[in-house]
């Protein structure tokens, strides 16, 4: 059996395994909680006051880090033909700008929610 093969298999086994451990905890959870007299109406997700809804957070983060990402490879392009050498120009900045980004996306996030 080839290696690709492998890497698939135990790719597939790892997440099977994650979900099977999450849904198997949140049952026995659950039924602890019914045990003890809890009510009902924790298990229901319903809408929390004042939170944005999931996708707008998902579009939010995933522009500033693709934006992030951009701007790192143009401030990189730069730096190289200063001298700096490419090795470490492309990954230093794109780290740093993706890194940048998100914590940009995560203070506007705190801000919609907040107005939301």
């Amino acid at each position: 059996m080839g290696g690709e093969v492998l890497v698939f298999i135990s790719l597939f086994l790892v997440v099977f395994g994650i979900c099977y451990l999450y849904f198997t905890t949140r049952n026995k959870e659950r039924l602890a909680l019914i045990e003890k007299g809890a009510e009902a109406s924790i298990f229901v997700k319903g809408k929390r006051e004042g939170t944005a809804p999931f996708w707008k957070v998902l579009i939010v983060n995933l522009a500033l880090l693709l934006m992030g990402i951009g701007t790192a490879i143009f401030i990189a392009a730069f730096l190289s033909e200063l001298g700096l050498q490419t090795e470490v120009a492309y990954p230093g900045t794109i780290f740093l700008m993706a890194g940048f980004g998100l914590y940009l996306g995560f203070t506007l996030t705190k801000k919609l929610e907040k107005e939301g």
